[in-house]
């Protein structure tokens, strides 16, 4: 048999098969699961909260940073999703007066989908706690928590985000 022959399939199984299992995320309580690949999302801006000493960052799914890039977010089109991964804050050990993230507090989404999650006020909203990613929430009712804050921020489609402008 020609050693082409051979490679081909093997090849096919080796791509096929994962080198490395993923661990399975459990979804939030209101269904929502972990977006894949969110991770290589990019950045939109990033927050400082004084409160609670936290790093964040604001990252955007490619439909989130279309819309952004075009100011089509008053309201944001569903399909949007906006993720924020946020560190306590810590000291770099170098250099004492540079603020870095520390532990991991949490990772949190909200997708736009006006129809599914009408009763959210257009935003499906999710979060995981720590780097176990443990879902936030007792029940789905959790999310009433999440519009209750963002309440104050309404008028700009329920997102606290504010853009970060680059030079062009």
């Amino acid at each position: 048999m020609p050693i082409k022959l051979i490679l081909v399939p093997l090849l096919l199984i080796a791509l096929a098969c994962p080198v490395h299992a993923e661990s399975i995320v459990p979804p939030a309580p209101n269904g929502i699961t972990l977006p894949g690949g969110y991770q290589n999302w990019r950045l939109i801006s990033s927050s400082y909260r004084e409160d609670n000493k936290t790093l964040r960052v604001i990252l955007g799914n490619d439909q989130a940073v279309e819309a952004a890039l075009r100011g089509q977010t008053n309201p944001w089109p569903d399909g949007a999703i906006l993720g924020k991964l946020v560190w306590k804050e810590a000291r770099h050990p170098q250099w004492p007066a540079a603020l870095i993230p520390g532990e991991l507090s949490h990772v949190e989404f909200m997708i736009r989908d006006q129809e599914k999650y009408a009763d959210t006020v257009g935003w499906g909203f999710a979060r995981w706690l720590g780097m176990d990613l443990k879902p936030y929430g007792a029940d789905a009712d959790f999310a009433r928590e999440c519009v209750a804050c963002h309440t104050p921020v309404k008028d700009n489609d329920y997102v606290f985000t504010k853009f970060s402008t680059l030079p062009r």
